[in-house]
């Protein structure tokens, strides 16, 4: 292998060796603490705009195939591992994780302390970095890393979202013959998706529940969601910051109250800006498969997936229209609202979950009963 560096805006570099494709590229440096799930992570849009170091020591031991991608492609900008494992033992793979990334163009960078680096991010929050294989001089690295464009601002979600709309109609489905699911439901209610970043286990969830789904880029109209007759109105996980997406915030005040609105994530975010709220950039943000979040409807405690890196300002919303459901456990921020008045609701985690914990999969029913009520009072 040949040499790779990583250099952080605060002047660190980490040396390791290169796999992955051999080419240059920039982002905020974040890390995940999921145990499994790598291409989940390679192939989630929500990661546009970074590069992620994984603390799961042993990357790539599994492979990759095409049936785990969430999206058609993936959108961050390179891998940080402690130990890639060229490997690949498991009878679902179809390919190298290191071939899947040079085939588009993702750096790696392995053989480094993984443990110093998130210990580093934990302490002194996420960093611009730069991630090389061609350029070794660390001063240059330094400073290109210090004009990296910063998250803060960043619209990256109608960098990401679909070009034009489409329909949706596949479900979930076993990786397995032993692997037991629930019958999909007739698709019986005709739900309008925005994509900001949208996750393809996200649509399989919803469709398997009842959801004729209609995915529409994110700078669709409000006029132009509500010609279609939706039963209700998803918005979606994404990448970068919710604040500039002003034509969407206002595109979700004028659908509040005119159907159903279930959010996700960045989705949730939106819809926080929406009610009048304010979003704030968390210093590390969440991001992992091991999340504790109380459900204080229930009061329950659920083990959540989540990749964000902002957050919904609890104190900045009228708390006379909205319930706080849900709340992290590990720092007490905001992960879940209701409204009094109007059939919306939002978490900022990831009930879909793939690969991951399932124990807020009934989320998805609960917009189904969300539809259905609307449906009867109408």
């Amino acid at each position: 292998m040949n040499t790779a560096l990583l250099a952080l805006e605060d002047g660190s570099v980490f040396e390791g060796n290169a796999f992955g494709a051999p080419v240059d590229k920039a982002g905020e440096v974040v890390f995940n603490t999921s145990l499994t799930g790598y291409q989940e992570i390679f192939t989630d849009p929500s990661y546009a705009g970074q590069i992620v170091v994984l603390t799961n020591p042993q990357i790539g031991n599994y492979g990759t195939n095409d049936a785990d991608n969430e999206a058609i492609r993936p959108f961050f900008e390179g891998l940080v591992v402690r130990e890639y494992s060229p490997l690949a033992s498991n009878w679902r793979s179809d390919d190298e994780a290191g071939d899947f990334l040079s085939k588009h163009g993702i750096p790696g960078i392995t053989g480094i302390d993984t443990r110093a680096l998130v210990r580093k991010l934990r302490m002194g929050g996420v960093m611009r970095g730069v991630l090389s294989s061609t350029t070794l001089d660390p001063r240059v690295l330094v400073e290109r890393a210090r004009n990296v464009r910063s998250m803060a601002g960043l619209d990256l979600a109608t960098v990401v979202s679909t070009p034009k709309s489409y329909q949706w109609n596949e479900t979930v489905t076993g990786v397995s013959e032993s692997e037991v699911l629930r019958q999909p439901a007739p698709a019986s209610f005709k739900v309008v998706a925005y994509d900001f970043g949208m996750k393809r286990n996200i649509l399989r969830r919803l469709a398997h529940v009842g959801c004729d789904l209609t995915v529409v880029p994110a700078g669709t109209s409000a006029e132009d969601v509500l010609a279609l007759k939706p039963d209700g109105i998803f918005l979606s996980n994404g990448p970068g910051d919710p604040e500039p997406l002003e034509f969407q915030t206002k595109q979700v005040q004028k659908l509040i109250g005119k159907a159903p609105i279930f959010g996700i994530c960045l989705g949730h975010q939106v819809i926080g800006l929406a009610l009048g709220g304010k979003t704030y950039k968390l210093k590390f943000g969440h991001r992992g498969g091991n999340h504790p979040v109380l459900n204080r409807t229930t009061n329950k405690v659920e083990i959540t997936a989540q990749n964000h890196g902002f957050c919904v300002d609890p104190d900045s919303l009228n708390q006379n229209e909205v319930d706080l459901t849900h709340i992290n456990l590990n720092d007490q921020t905001l992960e879940g609202l209701r409204h009094r008045n109007h059939p919306l609701f939002c978490v900022q985690y990831h009930p879909e979950a793939a690969p991951g914990p399932h124990d807020s999969q009934y989320l998805f029913d609960d917009f189904i009963k969300l539809m259905s009520d609307w449906k009867g009072s109408k």
